[in-house]
C-alpha cells in the first residue's frame, strides 16, 4: 500500500501528529504519553518561541488515509552558527512496526535537511536539551521519566537500516537511599560547610523560591555552554519553562548555594509522577490532574531534573554539599530513591559522583547520525 507523506500545515494534521502515538503506544504497558494540553503549546509557533530561532518541519504518514507515522525536522539557525556547523535535527519520530514507513518518513526529513544546504542529521533530538533526546536502547522494564522518549525497541532499528551511526548515548542511574555513602563525600560536604564561604539556601514555599528561578536558568546557561546540544535559553524562554515547572516544584527539593549573594550552584528535584500522568492517559481533564496530583504525593522517587555548579567551582565539594542536604529533604519526605536524568556519557566529572554511590545504570538512551549528500 503506498504510503503518502502530509506536511503539517492545518488543524486536522496537527490532530494526527499530536494524537498518533497514543494509537501506536495503546499496547506497551510503560509508554508515557505527552501531556496533551503541553503538546499542544509545544507545537504551535505562536506558543513555542523555539520556533522563532529554527526551520522546522512536520510531516505524517498515512496509509489509506490513516496515520502510520510522524518525524520533525528541526534546523537550529543560532545553535549552528555559534558552533560552526550545518547540522539538521530530527526528532518525535515515531511509527508503528512498519520499515517502509520509517523509511519514508526518515527520507523525507534527509532530502529536507539536504535541500537546506545542511551536512548532517543528527537525533532524535529536540529543540533544545530540556526536550526527549536520543531513542532508549536499555531498561525498557524501568519507570519511565518524563522528557525521556519512550519509544518501541524496534525504533532504533529502523535507524541503524537506514544508514544512522550511533553519535553519543544519555545515560540514567538510580541510587537507593539506604546506601551508607563514602567517608569521601562526607569530609567533602563539611569542609564545604565549614569554610564560611558559601550558604546554602533551602525553601519551605513557592513564594520564596520564585525569586531564584531566573537567576538559577541564568547560570545553567554559564554552566552548560559545551554540553552538546545546549542553547542558552532568553529572558521570555526561561519565563516559559518556570511556568511549566513551577506548578509540580516542591520547594523543599531544590537547593542553592550562594557566595557573596551570588548564586554558584543549585539542584532541583522533582517527585516521579509518571504513574499518575500514565493513568490520566496524558489528560488533565476531567480527572487527570488528580492522578498527577496523588502520583507525586505518593512517589517514592525522586528524580534529579537539573542541577549546575559555575565552572571554576566545579569539583570543590560544592555538589556534594548540595547532594547531602537534598539526600536529607529526600529521606525526611519518606522517597526510597533517587534517579538521574539524563547524563551525557561524556560527562564524566558527573558519572563519577554518581557512580561512587554504587548507583546502577538503568536506562540508555542514543542518539544518532547520518552525513548528507548534497
Amino acid at each position: 500500500m503506498e504510503i503518502e507523506i502530509k506536511i503539517v500545515n492545518n488543524h486536522k494534521t496537527l490532530k494526527d501528529f499530536i494524537k498518533l502515538p497514543g494509537g501506536i503506544h495503546v499496547n506497551h504497558k510503560n509508554w508515557l504519553p505527552p501531556v496533551y494540553i503541553d503538546d499542544w503549546n509545544f507545537f504551535n509557533p505562536k506558543k513555542n518561541r523555539a520556533f522563532n530561532h529554527c526551520e522546522t518541519i512536520m510531516a505524517v504518514a498515512y496509509k489509506n488515509k490513516i496515520p502510520r507515522g510522524r518525524i520533525m525536522g528541526i534546523i537550529h539557525n543560532t545553535y549552528n552558527e555559534q558552533h560552526n556547523e550545518k547540522t539538521a535535527r530530527f526528532g518525535f519520530f515515531d511509527c508503528y512496526e512498519e520499515s517502509e514507513t520509517a523509511g519514508s518518513l526518515l527520507a523525507f526529513v534527509h532530502s529536507w535537511a539536504s535541500q537546506k544546504g545542511m551536512l548532517n542529521l543528527t537525533g532524535p533530538y529536540g529543540f533544545s536539551d530540556k526536550d526527549p533526546q536520543g531513542f532508549q536502547i536499555e531498561g525498557f522494564d524501568d519507570l519511565p521519566l518524563i522528557d525521556t522518549n519512550c519509544n518501541l525497541p524496534y525504533m532504533p532499528a529502523f535507524l541503524e537500516k537506514a544508514g544512522f551511526k550511533k553519535y553519543l548515548d544519555c545515560l540514567t542511574y538510580r541510587f537507593d537511599l539506604n546506601i551508607l555513602l563514602p567517608d569521601v563525600y562526607q569530609r567533602a560536604g563539611q569542609r564545604v560547610e565549614n569554610s564560611n564561604r558559601y550558604e546554602i539556601i533551602e525553601f519551605t514555599s513557592k513564594k520564596k523560591l520564585r525569586p531564584y528561578i531566573l537567576p538559577v536558568l541564568r547560570l545553567t546557561n554559564e554552566t552548560y555552554s559545551q554540553l552538546y546540544g545546549f542553547y542558552p535559553l532568553n529572558e521570555t524562554e526561561m519565563q516559559d519553562l518556570a511556568k511549566r515547572y513551577m506548578p509540580v516544584l516542591n520547594p523543599g527539593f531544590v537547593k542553592i548555594i550562594t557566595s557573596n549573594n551570588q548564586i554558584v550552584a543549585y539542584v532541583v528535584g522533582l517527585a516521579n509522577m509518571s504513574a499518575g500522568i500514565m493513568k490520566a492517559r496524558g489528560r488533565l481533564f476531567p480527572f487527570g490532574w488528580y492522578h498527577i496530583y496523588r502520583s507525586m504525593k505518593t512517589a517514592t522517587q525522586l528524580d534529579l531534573m537539573l542541577g549546575a555548579v559555575r565552572p571554576e567551582l566545579q569539583g570543590h565539594g560544592l555538589e556534594v554539599w548540595m547532594g547531602l542536604k537534598l539526600l536529607e529533604s529526600a529521606k525526611k519526605a519518606g522517597y526510597k530513591s533517587i534517579a538521574t536524568h539524563l547524563i551525557l556519557e561524556t560527562n564524566t566529572r558527573m558519572r563519577s559522583v554518581v557512580e561512587r554511590l554504587n548507583a546502577r545504570l538503568v536506562k540508555r538512551f542514543r542518539v544518532y547520525t547520518i552525513e548528507l549528500n548534497q
